[in-house]
C-alpha cells in the first residue's frame, strides 16, 4: 500500500487469535501497536485534531495535552504532519521512550508531578487548562473530549469485519474511557447482547475503592484526579481491578509464549480475559485490545531490577491458568503456514 502521508496508516491493525480451553473458547487480541506511533491512541489523537477549529486565528493552532505518553506521541506525530506546535504535559509515570518520542517528533515536553507519581494527573490538567487561556492555544482535553471516543468507531468496524457478529465479550483497559466506551458503544449497535468489561489497575478509582500508587502506565485514574466525562458507565457491564504483579506477569507470558510485547494495561486486560475464559460458555469469542507496544517498557515491566525496587512480585501464568491455556497449535503447522498471497506470489 502506497500512502501520501503517515496519517493514512492509522487503523486497520491485525488481530491475533489464541485458542483457549483446547479450542472451546477463542481470545482475539487487536494489535494496536501496529499504528504509526505504536499505540491505539493515534486513532483518538487524529479524531481530536480533526475536531479543532482550524484557521480560527489565521494560522494552524497550538495544541497542548496532559498525557502519560501515548496520546502525546500521537498528537506530536499529527502536529508534525499538519505543521502545528504541540506541547505535552507528562509525569513520572511516562517512560523515557515516550518522552523521547514526543521530542523526536518536534513536540515540547514539560514533566510535572511528584517522582512517586502522586498528584501528577491533577497537576498536568491544571497546567494544560492555564496554558489554554492564551489566545490560539487549544487543549484537546482527552478525558472530557467526545472526539476521543468517536475516534474508536473505526476500531469497532474493523473488529466486526475481521471477527464477525459472533463476538460475545469485549474486555479492555480503561483510562480516559475513550477506547473502551467508544468501541463498546459502536459494537453494541450490532451486538446488543455483548458483555463489556472494563479493567483498571488496583489503586485506580474509576470503579470505586480507595486509591493508591500503581505502575501500569497510561491507564486508570489515580486518587486525586477526576474521572473524565468520556467514561460512559452505561455501556460497561462490569468493572474489574488487576494488580501490577498480575498484569506484568501476563505481559511476560505473552512475550515468552507468543512473541508479543505489550504494555501493562494490555497485560491487565488479558489477565481478566483469561479469568472470563475459565467459565465462559463453549464457543465464546472474547476480544481485547493490545493498547500499545511493550518496546516502550523494556526498562520497566521487562526489567527484573525495576520490579524488585517497587516490590512487584510476578506469578507463573502457565500454572495460574493451566486449565485455560491449552496449546492447540503444533510447531509443524507454524513452520508450514504461508499466507495465501505469498503462496500465490511464489507459485
Amino acid at each position: 500500500m502506497i500512502v501520501e502521508n503517515i496519517l493514512e496508516t492509522i487503523g486497520n491493525t491485525p488481530v491475533l487469535h489464541i485458542a483457549l480451553r483446547g479450542g472451546e473458547v477463542s481470545l482475539f487480541i487487536k494489535l494496536e501497536m501496529f499504528n504509526p506511533t505504536g499505540s491505539m491512541k493515534d486513532r483518538m489523537a487524529l479524531s481530536m485534531i480533526r475536531n479543532l477549529p482550524h484557521g480560527e486565528y489565521g494560522a494552524p493552532p497550538e495544541v497542548v495535552e496532559s498525557s502519560s505518553g501515548n496520546t502525546a506521541s500521537g498528537l506530536s506525530m499529527i502536529s508534525a504532519v499538519m505543521g502545528m506546535k504541540f506541547t505535552a504535559l507528562m509525569d513520572h509515570h511516562a517512560s523515557s521512550d515516550k518522552i523521547n518520542t514526543v521530542r523526536a517528533l518536534g513536540g515540547a515536553v514539560i514533566v510535572v508531578g511528584n517522582p512517586d507519581g502522586t498528584l501528577a494527573t491533577g497537576m498536568r490538567d491544571s497546567m494544560a487548562r492555564e496554558m489554554s487561556l492564551k489566545e490560539g492555544v487549544h487543549w484537546t482535553e482527552q478525558h472530557n473530549n467526545p472526539a476521543n471516543s468517536e475516534g474508536y468507531e473505526s476500531l469497532a468496524a474493523e473488529l466486526l469485519t475481521d471477527i464477525g457478529p459472533s463476538i460475545t465479550h469485549f474486555v479492555s483497559a480503561i483510562g480516559t474511557g475513550g477506547s473502551l466506551c467508544g468501541t463498546a458503544r459502536a459494537l453494541r449497535r450490532a451486538l446488543p447482547a455483548l458483555r463489556v468489561i472494563g479493567v483498571e489497575p488496583a489503586g485506580s478509582i474509576v470503579f470505586g475503592g480507595s486509591g493508591h500508587v500503581y505502575h501500569q502506565s497510561g491507564t486508570g485514574t489515580p486518587a486525586g484526579a477526576d474521572v473524565g466525562l468520556v467514561i460512559d458507565y452505561d455501556v460497561i457491564d462490569h468493572g474489574r481491578k488487576v494488580s501490577d504483579g498480575a498484569a506484568f506477569s501476563v505481559c511476560r507470558y505473552l512475550a515468552r509464549k507468543h512473541g508479543l510485547l505489550v504494555g501493562g494495561s494490555t497485560g491487565g486486560a488479558v489477565f481478566e480475559a483469561l479469568r472470563i475464559a475459565r467459565d465462559a460458555p463453549r464457543g465464546s469469542k472474547i476480544v481485547t485490545l493490545a493498547c500499545d507496544s511493550g518496546t516502550k517498557y523494556l526498562d520497566s515491566i521487562y526489567n527484573d531490577e525495576w520490579l524488585v525496587a517497587r516490590n512487584i512480585s510476578l506469578t507463573n501464568i502457565d500454572d495460574d491458568f493451566a486449565d485455560v491455556l491449552m496449546d492447540t497449535t503444533s510447531v509443524s503447522e507454524i513452520l508450514h503456514h504461508r499466507p495465501a498471497d505469498l503462496a500465490e506470489a511464489l507459485a
